[in-house]
């Protein structure tokens, strides 16, 4: 009976329906972190789950303001990412790094969905898995960068998954399909995905 009943839960954690959103911190349309990302949910739907892929150029919002939240709340597309965020059971996220950091457009978008009723709020955060990762032109590909994205995340107490991704020389790290030229990055990205979805499939249960 025990095993019947393992075999269950091994059957529903593996058909249970996973919904991503996967998002960039770079908005530039050659970004090397759009490609990451673009190549991170492909292989996530590979997998099986259902992802949806946002590009923060399309959801502008002015810098984070205390004074702007209590006069006109949230801006319109924070309140449209947040939903997204909401009713997403798991995220991709990449960013570029800037200055040794997280890009400021990523940080804002994070700054507003951390907002509800003029309050601090995680709900679009808590728990949930977070597969980070980044890329740059330099050795190191952005790895100051996903650390300090890493800590943001976990302060906010979203759940890093525990393989995180940093792609070096983003300019030519990747071929022409799109794809990461590096087999060993390219098993660490796939990797990654992985645990983001299993992680996902088992906190639904």
């Amino acid at each position: 009976m025990k095993f019947v009943i393992a075999l269950l839960l091994i059957i529903s954690t593996l058909s249970a329906e996973v919904k991503i959103l996967a998002i960039s911190g770079s908005t530039r349309k050659g970004s090397y972190n759009k490609k990451l990302v673009r190549l991170a949910a492909e292989i996530a739907t590979e997998k099986g789950a259902t992802v949806t892929v946002i590009d923060l150029k399309d959801y502008p919002m002015p810098f984070y303001d205390g004074d702007l939240e209590g006069e006109i709340g949230l801006p319109e597309n924070a309140k449209i990412l947040r939903a997204k965020m909401i009713e997403s059971d798991g995220v991709i996220m990449s960013t570029p790094e800037y200055n040794g950091s997280v890009s400021g457009v990523l940080k804002n978008t994070i700054d507003w969905l951390s907002r509800s009723d003029g309050k601090f709020n995680l709900d679009a955060f808590k728990d949930k898995p977070f597969a980070l990762m980044s890329t740059s032109v330099g050795k190191r590909g952005g790895q100051s960068a996903l650390e300090h994205l890493a800590y943001v995340i976990g302060h906010i107490e979203g759940r890093v998954i525990p393989t995180m991704v940093s792609v070096p020389n983003g300019h030519t790290a990747f071929d022409e399909k799109g794809r990461l030229k590096d087999a060993a990055k390219a098993k660490e990205l796939d990797k990654e995905i992985d645990e983001l979805i299993n992680t996902t499939r088992r906190q639904k249960l």
